[in-house]
């Protein structure tokens, strides 16, 4: 697998600091809230665990399965459908939902948008990574690990083709991996 990057953005300690930055900063935002954290699956799941390892208040955690991309690299259609819906019931919930790359926004836009019906207290964003070069819908994360430039990137819970998210860092995969689509 490291034979197919190109070139390592953040490694290993980069991304524990950024991880231990944001749970401090959403411990503090939600002090005294009733907070349910929802990782968009499945590349979320690496930094959505280490993310609620940081954070020092109450929470409960759920999971939503989206998709959009299939093993393409960018959604080219705009159609986003729910593979697995949340457990948990959002009324009176402060929910934060956790995802790995906020990209063209199609995505959390729509999510958003299903989440808001179900009558919660709050919803917010947290995105490991952004890439607003890429955004084609109005929406902005409020909490934001770090920004990429507008290249494929993997690891750390990214994939290409359901691989690559098991490396601890995230790079950039080489091009001639993914250009065969």
């Amino acid at each position: 697998m490291k034979e197919d990057i190109e070139k390592v953005y953040y490694g290993k300690e980069e991304l524990d600091a950024v991880v231990k930055r944001l749970g401090s900063q959403i411990s503090e935002d939600y002090k005294g809230k009733n907070l349910l954290l929802v990782s968009i699956l499945k590349g979320s799941v690496v930094f959505m665990a280490d993310l609620m390892r940081e954070i020092t208040v109450p929470c409960e955690i759920d999971f939503m399965c989206v998709s959009s991309y299939g093993n393409s690299t960018e959604n080219k259609t705009g159609a986003v459908k729910i593979v697995k819906d949340l457990d948990s019931n959002l009324q009176g919930k402060d929910v934060l939902l956790v995802e790995d790359i906020l990209d063209s926004g199609r995505t959390l836009s729509y999510v958003c948008k299903v989440l808001k019906t179900r009558k919660p207290e709050s919803i917010k964003i947290c995105t490991l990574l952004d890439k607003p070069e890429r955004r084609v819908v109005d929406l902005k994360a409020d909490y934001v690990g770090a920004k990429v430039p507008d290249e494929f990137v993997v690891g750390y819970g990214l994939d290409y083709a359901e691989k690559y998210r098991n490396l601890p860092y995230i790079g950039v995969l080489k091009e001639e991996i993914y250009s065969e689509e």
